[in-house]
């Protein structure tokens, strides 16, 4: 029987290597094991399930850009290809524990080698120019968590280490800000410049501009940290991994009352908003890894970027997506515009 007309898909349609995605057909040939594959650019990827509707597949580490997914059975083409966009690898050997920052004035990207709690790096703050090149910041701050830039584009950083925010110079040179945060890890500055610290330990912070904090709302403790990201209605939107398989997104209004804004996440982390006010998370959803988008209004949410270990995320000026695993960072061209709240 030909199966040339049958139409293939990718969900979801974009992911990094190593993400596992589900490939949609019809009449499937899994009869025999070995004798079906799936193909990204000609390399076969590895399989981890097979029904004459659906096959899942790693993303295979070669894959980048927009590539082009086959079924085979029995050495034969099944359906029409697919396509994919995968992410290309910008550098490795690092340590996120949150988002990863895009600097405001020139596009380039902010990224950490945090370390395990205590541990000290001989750089843990790095540049990664245009070019791909890693540039060394500074190695004074220890387990540098949380990133961010305020309004007149200066970098601040957090260490769940000692508890502060740290503001860098104009030389790179890391300078307290606000001190006794608890275990420090997401921040994020509001539409008027005010600065939010969250404590993993249940409490966010809000910080004047003379890193004066005081204690603003309360959540649930985090066994892992708090990431934090303003949506287009004002409003501070905030996740952290709990003892729950069943996590969720709270929102937490100008006055600091918090409310669950979407629940049903497996070990949340970063957190980004893009400009149609959809709300992108590092998290699981429905047992699959990867960048879960929520709707603004928070009633669907749906798998857009399949990879394992995702950490946090970011959108930068051209469109891309920067996505960061517990040790890389991948760019998606996805022409996706963030808003200037993360």
């Amino acid at each position: 029987m030909s199966t040339s007309g049958q139409r293939t898909r990718v969900n979801p349609a974009a992911a990094i290597p190593g993400g596992e995605v589900a490939i949609e057909s019809e009449n499937f040939d899994t009869s025999r094991l070995g004798t079906y594959r799936a193909l990204f650019d000609g390399e076969p990827a590895r399989l981890v399930g097979a029904s004459p509707r659906r096959v899942l597949a790693v993303v295979p580490e070669s894959a980048a850009g927009d590539v082009e997914v086959r079924l085979e059975a029995r050495g034969e083409p099944h359906g029409s290809p697919a396509r994919l966009r995968a992410g290309r690898l910008l550098a490795e050997d690092l340590h996120f524990v949150a988002n990863p920052a895009f600097d405001p004035e020139d596009g380039s990207l902010y990224v950490t080698r945090s370390g395990s709690r205590g541990q000290s790096e001989p750089v843990s703050l790095f540049h990664l120019l245009p070019g791909g090149r890693l540039e060394d910041v500074t190695g004074e701050i220890t387990n540098p968590t949380g990133l961010a830039f305020d309004g007149s584009g200066q970098l601040y950083v957090t260490s769940r280490n000692d508890g502060t925010v740290y503001r860098l110079s104009g030389l790179g040179e890391p300078v307290p800000f606000a001190r006794n945060l608890g275990i420090a890890t997401g921040l994020a500055f509001d539409r008027r410049g005010q600065l939010y610290v969250g404590d993993r330990t249940g409490t966010i912070y809000s910080v004047n501009g003379i890193g004066e904090a005081r204690e603003w709302a309360h959540l649930e403790p985090s066994v892992a940290a708090y990431h934090l990201a303003f949506g287009p209605d004002g409003a501070l939107y905030v996740a952290g991994t709990t003892v729950s398989s069943f996590d969720a997104v709270h929102r937490i209004d100008e006055s600091g009352r918090a409310e669950v804004f979407f629940r049903g996440l497996g070990r949340p982390g970063g957190l980004a908003f893009d400009a149609e006010g959809n709300l992108y998370v590092a998290a699981s959803y429905r047992a699959r890894r990867g960048i879960v988008r929520i709707a603004g209004d928070g009633a669907r949410a749906e798998l857009f970027v399949a990879g394992m270990n995702v950490i946090g995320l970011a959108f930068g000026p051209a469109g891309d997506m920067a996505v960061a695993t517990n040790e890389a960072i991948y760019s998606l061209s996805l022409g996706i515009r963030g808003t200037l709240l993360q």
